[in-house]
């Protein structure tokens, strides 16, 4: 076989046509079994090309993983509209992070597989993509928290536990709706609801949980049946 010929387009162009192969060859076939020459046929060039534009296997991945990720981050910021209140914010922002996730299996496997599982530098790639959503919902929620409940004071640290989980419990259902025929974004997102929202609504009211007192009095107050007490 000759060489690939390639048409002539903007360099822009062409790099985001292969990084479009190459997410869908390492969400298909993992970093390790992923190869340069599937990667450039995919395209359309020649590996000569690929590694004229992107370097190495490494560079290439790690762009991969770049894209993917602001990609994510922007559908997840742009969805979360600020003029909504608490719960249609976070509805829709998790709405817009489904519906992201499902539109795009190949850059999610990428983000919340392939690169946790290959290496310190990928990982690291993904803790700070990571770290920036944990950061948005965290200020999201902590914004709601305060306004709700006319609390100025609230701590950062009453919610940012509770935006880790959150964050967490999204990634997992992720994988689990693309993973499942016939799961839609919108229901993935009311399931998560669902699951945190009662929660983070006794937070709007000024209210959590209060665990069971472990200092051995059979008399101590204990929570039960749902019951709240007011945020200290």
């Amino acid at each position: 076989m000759g060489a690939v010929k390639t048409k002539r387009m903007p360099r822009a162009v062409r790099e985001q046509q292969m990084l479009d192969a190459a997410v869908r060859t390492f969400g298909n076939r993992g970093y390790m079994a992923a190869s340069m020459d599937e990667i450039a046929e995919l395209a359309g060039v020649s590996k000569p090309l690929v590694y004229l534009y992107l370097n190495s296997k490494e560079d290439l991945f790690t762009a991969c993983i770049r894209r993917e990720a602001r990609a994510l981050t922007e559908a997840v910021r742009v969805g979360a509209r600020p003029d909504l209140p608490a719960d249609r914010q976070l509805w829709s922002g998790l709405t817009a992070f489904f519906t992201h996730t499902a539109l795009h299996p190949d850059g999610w496997a990428v983000l919340h597989l392939q690169a946790r599982t290959h290496g310190e530098v990928f990982a690291a790639e993904v803790a700070a993509m990571r770290a920036e959503i944990v950061a948005f919902v965290t200020q999201l929620i902590l914004a709601a928290a305060r306004e709700a409940h006319r609390d100025p004071d609230l701590r950062e640290a009453e919610v940012s536990g509770l935006a880790e989980a959150l964050v967490g419990a999204a990634e997992s259902l992720a994988d689990w709706a693309n993973a499942t025929p016939g799961v839609t974004a919108r229901q993935a997102a009311t399931t998560l609801m669902n699951f945190a929202w009662a929660g983070l609504g006794d937070l709007m009211a000024g209210q959590h949980w209060t665990p069971p007192d472990d200092s051995g009095d059979a008399d101590a107050p204990r929570a039960q049946n749902g019951a709240t007490s007011p945020v200290r």
